[in-house]
């Protein structure tokens, strides 16, 4: 069954059919964390990269920011079994959309505080698909841990 995480949500899945997708990965960036061993799977969509521009909003929708986010996807997938040290992270994302002279640069500063909050987890990034200038699909095939990016009517594993 397909689960879609939208901008700003959070999702893990644990169910052998499970697919999770995001759509627009623009600027935003898109983090599939899965443990093989436990056969848990999550997936965030974050719009910007730090909480403290509204902590209100961090705490109604911690998915927005990439801080909250990656925090509360991964005790999301603690909670259901997975272990630190056995989780693959893959991203995709963090284009430069919108913004062709980098005066915002929110998709390069998204990745770098993704980079930041996974190494402060001891996470390191095992595949990614950042930056350039297309919006992309993220797929996480919970039966596998298979990741696929879909972009410009092209589809590729992660």
């Amino acid at each position: 069954m397909q689960h879609t995480v939208g901008i700003s949500q959070y999702k893990t899945a644990s169910a052998r059919g499970d697919v999770l997708v995001t759509y627009s990965l623009g600027s935003c960036i898109g983090l599939s964390l899965y443990d093989p061993e436990a056969g848990v799977g999550g997936l965030v969509h974050c719009m910007l990269p730090l909480s403290k521009l509204d902590p209100e909003k961090a705490k109604a929708a911690p998915g927005m920011f990439v801080d909250t986010g990656v925090s509360a996807l991964l005790r999301a997938m603690y909670d259901q079994g997975a272990a630190q040290r056995r989780i693959v992270a893959k991203a995709a994302g963090a284009a430069s959309l919108l913004d062709e002279n980098g005066v915002f640069r929110i998709g390069e500063r998204n990745h770098t505080v993704l980079r930041k909050m996974l190494w402060k987890n001891n996470i390191l990034i095992a595949a990614e698909d950042v930056g350039g200038s297309g919006a992309r699909t993220m797929y996480l095939h919970i039966d596998s841990g298979r990741t696929v990016v879909r972009s410009g009517g092209r589809e590729w594993d992660l």
